[in-house]
């Protein structure tokens, strides 16, 4: 693609979360009570809600999330690299509840899909015609000794937070000379957070106030996706800063830690760095697992269509934790799968054949402050499966200009300002 074109495309996806809030279809309602529960609040969840509400007013929505607040992973990393304050990632739920959904905050602790009910901790039944999944990510014993007590001195923060503060915490308490190891985990993994970004971030700040330190990346993979736009960052920005290690060096990078000893090992060294960041390889959220929509590979196969699980019928999985590719695991594709999902239960609910659908993502990485990094993609239906659309989207031009880098980081916090009001307002 050409640069005018990229970044025409660019600009149409940083307000694609505007413009499909207004585009979105009002349906009449078919009469009758309708009910549907969202389990999961996050970006997948909370759109979904939104949109099934928008569409349909007749369909009672129950939306049930444990916590009173949702924090973005997106944009986490400028937490951690001390660009940006952790409120700014936070999220209340009064938007949904002025959209005429019921809000719950209780944890979900079964789905009886024969009975179309959803089990709550405090003991409620929620019964449904559809239900929507959106539970995220939860994390697989891949490492040993990290465990969640280890993770409260070896952050992963991957779910934004107390882990993102902790982790920016012990960026600030190192000592000048010190390294940070980052534990990058295996295919596939929620992300944003990125943990290549991530490196940047920290760099950045490690650059301009301890500028003797060293970030040491072990990874589970041997590439990773704009390995040449975050190599080429690191050089320009960061040089000699930034070591990473594929995983065929070190035979599958980090397999074990002791969090009490503050060590890192793989199969060939052990480390003591001063700041462990350990990202373990990553599944379906607990509930997805308890509700038996999972299978064998820990994530949850869906019908591409709808995202209705083809285990259990009436059940909609969205978001990270369904098999989706070739859609990342993102929230930009979350918001995006969630709204084709609202579309698909509306219809199913009012006795309609959901249409076709189509999906976008586009995932930012701020590499510098005015150095901004994107690859962006549209995703259609062929032949029952999620593809690609050749020629729909692209990625950020090795040798784009610095002014066409510093507009990525402009469209970046635009999008993030666009699709959290999208998703929450």
């Amino acid at each position: 693609m050409n640069n005018f074109t990229r970044r025409d495309f660019i600009r149409l996806m940083g307000s694609a979360a505007v413009v499909s809030a207004i585009g979105f279809p009002a349906i009449a309602a078919a009469g009758g009570k309708k009910q549907v529960v969202v389990v999961g609040g996050g970006a997948g969840g909370a759109t979904a809600a939104k949109y099934i509400r928008r569409a349909d007013p007749s369909i009672e929505v129950t939306l049930i999330e444990p916590n009173e607040h949702y924090y973005t992973c997106f944009f986490s990393n400028e937490v951690i690299g001390g660009d940006r304050s952790l409120d700014t990632l936070k999220f209340g739920y009064d938007g949904l509840s002025r959209h005429g959904i019921k809000v719950v905050h209780d944890t979900v602790t079964g789905i009886d899909a024969a009975g179309r009910k959803v089990i709550t901790s405090s003991g409620h039944s929620f019964s449904y015609d559809r239900c929507i999944v959106a539970p995220g990510i939860s994390f697989r014993d891949d490492i040993e000794g990290y465990d969640m007590a280890a993770a409260e001195k070896m952050p992963h923060a991957w779910k934004a937070g107390a882990q993102t503060k902790l982790l920016r915490s012990q960026l600030e308490a190192m000592p000048d000379g010190g390294v940070v190891l980052i534990a990058a985990p295996p295919n596939p993994f929620r992300c944003p957070p990125g943990p290549y970004e991530r490196a940047c971030q920290m760099a950045y700040y490690l650059k301009n106030h301890k500028p003797k330190s060293k970030i040491l990346i072990l990874d589970k993979k041997d590439k990773f996706s704009k390995q040449g736009l975050f190599t080429q960052a690191w050089e320009r920005h960061y040089k000699g800063m930034i070591e990473w290690v594929k995983a065929a060096d070190t035979n599958g990078g980090v397999t074990r830690v002791d969090a009490l000893a503050g060590t890192v090992s793989t199969e060939f060294d052990t480390h003591k760095p001063a700041v462990a960041n350990i990202i373990p390889a990553q599944k379906a959220g607990e509930i997805a697992h308890t509700a038996g929509l999972t299978d064998e590979s820990g994530w949850c196969p869906i019908d591409g269509k709808t995202f209705e699980s083809t285990i259990h019928k009436g059940i909609h999985v969205i978001g990270d934790a369904a098999i989706q590719a070739p859609l990342p695991k993102s929230g930009y594709a979350a918001n995006s799968e969630a709204k084709v999902a609202a579309a698909a239960v509306v219809d199913l609910v009012n006795g309609r054949e959901p249409g076709e659908p189509s999906w976008v993502n586009t995932c930012y990485s701020i590499v510098a402050p005015e150095d901004g990094i994107s690859v962006a993609m549209v995703y259609k239906l062929v032949n029952g499966k999620i593809a690609k659309v050749e020629g729909a989207g692209g990625l950020t031009p090795a040798d784009s200009s610095p002014a066409d880098r510093k507009r990525e980081v402009e469209y970046a916090h635009s999008w993030f300002n666009n699709v959290t009001h999208d998703i929450f307002g």
